[in-house]
This record gives structure tokens, C-alpha cells and sequence, in this order.
């Protein structure tokens, strides 16, 4: 058998094994061949269990499958392979003296005794069957991880159900945009987009863009949420800024040219999560856009000159005046 076919192969297992897409590549490949010292020339049902560091399994992806790592390559090899195969339960840490430290230069690892019996058997017929049987029994890593990002979720309340938006402190800007902005700005105002950073869009009513004969093209960049007002026919277009991207001058042009054909009149808006970023984007600001802040969300900022010019209370009348 070649050392290509053999990764190929041992790659495959550790699909079937359930690891994670990040750790289905060639080093973490390498490294299950060399904790079963699996050579290209030997079968699957002559794999073994020594123990195995971390160097001596780069010496052995070198001399046996001609894969060459540089030396500062060890601690990706433990961090971004072998961790996650020990959480996984495929592989065993320190198992002939388990105090010892992780960092240890002395760590050494097993393969784990249920998975060297599994893996005696690919290429049987009787593989399919036992594999089921073991994945049966043992909770996959890329389930495991799943299940834990699906609990860091960020829920979106919405008419229509709870939206989930992966999390980080720009999906919460989104929620707190769409739970407290447009309930007390724009309430019953149709949400017709809202970005997420993990799948780029969490909500897109392209049957509603289309009414206000707008074509979305998948090469602009949209605002992170866009709400239609239907009572006042306006389109409002939300960048929320965590990091970077205000409504600045570039932008707010930019936003304009893509909306162009809207039906509904544009509202440009720059949510902020507290006065204290929006300070270091006070000077990018357009003129004629609204900035909204988190932290206070009773109030708007309007940056629109005479427009809203006058007292927000009208004064007592002076005596004698009608």
C-alpha cells in the first residue's frame, strides 16, 4: 500500500470516528498512524499501541510517509491534533503515569484499547458493523462540539419564532437592535434581513425586498439588519459596530447606490453597545445618518443639521399671551 493511500485511509477513520472537519487532515492522520505505528507496508490488523510523543511522531510522519514538519510545528501537532483526539477518547495522555504534568517534555500517548481493537478490523467485513457498534457507545467529538456551540447560541426573539445567531458580542448588538431598537422606533416594522457572522445570513426575505423593488445581490455588502417601517414606508438600514464599519461618509454613499430603487425611504442608523465606542467613531459619522445606542435605549443621536431644529417642550406661556 502506498503512504498516500494509507492516510487517505486513515483520514477516513477519523471521520467515521466522528472527528471534527479541523482535525480531518493529514497531521492528525500522521499521528493516528504513528500511535497505531502503522507503516504503509503493514496491514490494519497488525496496528499496535506504544507510547508516543509528540516529536517522535513528526520523526515518524518524516521516515515513513516522507511528510517533513518543522520543528516549531510540535505545538500545533499537540493543540490543534492530539487534544482534541484525547477529548475525543481516542487517545490516552500519560497513561503509564497519569500525575505527570501535560506540559511535561516526557508527555507520551496510547492509543485507547476500544479503539486499537476497532481499528484491527478496517477493511473487514465485519468493520461496518463493529464501527456502528463503537460510535454507539461512544459520543462523537464533532457531536460534542456541536452540542456546544448550539448552547452558546444567541436567540433573536421574532414574530415568526426565535432566530439563533452564532455567538460574539456583533450578534448581540444584532439582538439588542431588533429586541429594544425597533420595538420603541420602529414597532411592527418588518425585519428583512439580519447578517450573522457565522452563516452570513440569519434572516433574508427576498420576497420582501422584491416589493420594494430591490434586488439583492449577493456581491454587495449588506447592513447588518434592515427593517421595514410599513406604517411610514421607510427602509431602515442598521450597521451595528462592535469593532469597526459606522455609517461613515464612504459608507453611507455606498448604501445609497445599493438601495437605490427602493420604493420606501431610507434611514441610515449606527448602533453603537455603549457611548464609549461610539466616541471613537464619532468623527466618521455622516451627516443626514442616526446613531442608536445600546446602553440607552430610549434615546436616538440625529445627525441631520436644521431638520430637527427647536425645542424638544414648548415654553409656558408669558402672561397676556393668547
Amino acid at each position: 500500500m502506498s503512504a498516500k493511500t494509507r492516510i487517505q485511509d486513515a483520514l477516513q477513520v477519523l471521520k467515521e470516528l466522528g472527528m471534527p472537519r479541523e482535525q480531518q487532515n493529514d497531521r492528525t492522520a500522521l499521528c493516528l498512524l504513528s500511535l497505531l505505528n502503522l507503516t504503509p507496508e503493514k496491514k490494519w490488523s497488525e496496528a499496535e499501541a506504544p507510547l508516543v510523543g509528540i516529536t517522535p511522531m513528526m520523526e515518524y510522519a518524516r521516515s515513513h510517509y516522507g511528510m517533513k514538519y518543522a520543528p516549531n510545528t510540535r505545538e500545533t501537532f499537540r493543540r490543534f491534533s492530539i487534544h482534541q483526539m484525547v477529548q475525543a477518547g481516542l487517545v490516552l495522555s500519560n497513561p503509564d503515569n497519569p500525575t505527570r504534568p501535560v506540559n511535561s517534555p516526557k508527555t507520551v500517548y496510547q492509543v485507547a484499547p476500544a479503539v486499537l481493537d476497532l481499528v484491527r478490523k478496517h477493511g473487514t467485513r465485519n468493520w461496518n458493523r463493529l464501527l456502528a457498534a463503537y460510535n454507539k457507545n461512544h459520543t462523537s467529538l464533532a457531536a460534542r462540539y456541536a452540542n456546544a456551540r448550539r448552547m452558546k447560541l444567541i436567540p433573536v426573539r421574532m414574530a415568526g419564532g426565535d432566530v439563533l445567531l452564532t455567538p460574539g458580542k456583533h450578534s448581540l448588538l444584532i439582538r439588542d437592535v431588533v429586541e429594544q431598537f425597533a420595538p420603541r422606533f420602529t414597532p411592527g416594522a418588518d425585519i428583512l434581513s439580519l447578517g450573522d457572522t457565522g452563516k452570513k445570513w440569519a434572516v433574508r426575505d427576498e420576497a420582501g425586498f422584491k416589493k420594494l423593488g430591490i434586488k439583492l445581490d449577493d456581491h454587495g455588502k449588506m447592513p447588518d439588519v434592515v427593517l421595514h417601517d410599513t406604517r411610514r414606508n421607510w427602509l431602515l438600514l442598521v450597521e451595528v459596530v462592535t469593532s469597526h464599519g459606522p455609517v461613515n461618509p464612504k459608507r453611507h454613499a455606498e448604501l445609497k447606490a445599493q438601495f437605490v430603487k427602493s420604493k420606501a425611504g431610507l434611514v441610515f442608523v449606527t448602533a453603537f453597545p455603549t457611548r464609549s465606542i461610539m466616541n471613537r467613531y464619532w468623527n466618521e459619522l455622516a451627516w443626514e445618518t442616526e446613531v442608536w445606542v445600546a446602553e440607552h435605549p430610549d434615546h436616538m443621536i440625529h445627525l441631520n443639521g436644521s431638520r430637527f431644529l427647536g425645542p424638544y417642550h414648548k415654553p409656558p406661556k408669558r402672561k397676556g399671551q393668547k
